[in-house]
């Protein structure tokens, strides 16, 4: 790897901003120097980290110029106004938000799946929705063995998924229940706290939301399935941090437990967690800041032919965002598809 690269974090004061953050040093990766940018009323503050303090700058046109790879993490918005104007300055742009996932010139990568994607990139590179990825780390390698038909997805999304301010609206509803306090409410439509609310994201046409079509459309794309069926149901849930989701999958090939078991095992993206005798799956909180998605209550599904039913917990900020994207660009650096602009 290099060690000459320029960085730039683009949303740096936000969830996944800060994820960032903390990942590009615990993970030491290879950069010379950071730079963090966020909106205009956000500039000039200061933000330490492991013994460094950096001066938040104010994210507009003409700030990329000297950076070598910028992980975008402040929105559709954002993207669409200084993504290209970064892509232009010869800054690899990876981004979180839906922008231009299903651009068809546009690589969307999860690298334990499609690494080779990363190859056709034309300045910008896609992060997959937070679902959508956790929920690949056990589907993808049950599909290398089996070889995925269809699945049905129930989600579990924690509200870090919606941001900061959800996670504050959570902690003041439960104050505000147990000092018989009125409830604060201004992120969700319901009462998060002790209740699911069956909706993230807004409504279609067709009645699913925009989370649920995502699921449908970015599986097809990340794992090279064109004609896959998917249907979706999306709920938020009042966990704080890490997604989890049920999911039942139907296979072109006879399944079975223990292959499927082993499969999971032997993936670098997943982790084996699965002893019903024990009592032992997986949890939000288990797999709260870790690098491997849980998998586990794995069994034949008794509705679907080749079918199975399981569970996959992960990190909504880390491999649903922040970790992914920075897995990208370690494994660019790596095979030299990211170098320095200036040695």
């Amino acid at each position: 790897m290099t060690s000459q690269l320029t960085v730039g974090i683009v949303g740096a004061t936000g969830a996944v901003g800060q994820e960032l953050l903390q990942l590009l040093h615990a993970r030491k990766f290879p950069m010379a120097k950071l730079r963090l940018f966020a909106s205009a009323r956000s500039a000039g503050k200061l933000v330490s980290h492991e013994g460094h303090t950096y001066t938040i700058e104010e994210a507009k046109l003409g700030v990329f110029s000297d950076i070598d790879v910028a992980f975008f993490a402040a929105g559709g918005p954002v993207t669409r106004a200084l993504a290209p104007d970064a892509i232009k300055a010869g800054c690899l742009v990876i981004d979180k938000s839906s922008v231009f996932r299903m651009d068809p010139t546009v690589p969307l990568v999860i690298p334990e799946i499609n690494p080779e994607a990363l190859k056709t990139h034309k300045g910008i590179i896609a992060n997959p929705n937070c679902s959508t990825a956790v929920t690949l780390m056990a589907l993808w390698p049950l599909h290398k063995q089996f070889g995925l038909k269809r699945y049905f997805a129930s989600t579990f999304q924690s509200v870090s998924g919606t941001g900061a301010e959800a996670v504050r609206e959570l902690a003041d509803q439960i104050s505000a229940l147990e000092t018989h306090q009125p409830l604060p409410r201004k992120v969700y439509p319901y009462q998060i706290a002790f209740n699911a609310i069956p909706q993230v994201d807004t409504f279609g046409t067709n009645g699913y939301t925009g989370e649920e079509t995502k699921m449908m459309q970015e599986s097809r794309k990340i794992m090279g399935i064109p004609d896959l069926k998917v249907s979706a149901t999306c709920v938020r849930v009042p966990v704080v941090r890490a997604h989890s989701i049920s999911v039942n999958a139907e296979f072109e090939r006879p399944v079975s437990v223990e292959a499927a078991k082993q499969a999971i095992a032997a993936f670098e993206g997943a982790e084996l967690v699965d002893d019903p005798s024990q009592q032992k799956y997986p949890t939000p909180l288990d797999f709260t800041r870790k690098v491997k998605c849980g998998v586990g209550r794995i069994r034949l599904d008794t509705a679907l032919d080749n079918g199975l039913a399981l569970w996959v917990s992960g990190d909504n900020l880390w491999k649903g965002a922040a970790l992914n994207a920075i897995q990208n660009a370690e494994l660019m650096a790596k095979t030299g598809l990211l170098k320095a602009k200036k040695s």
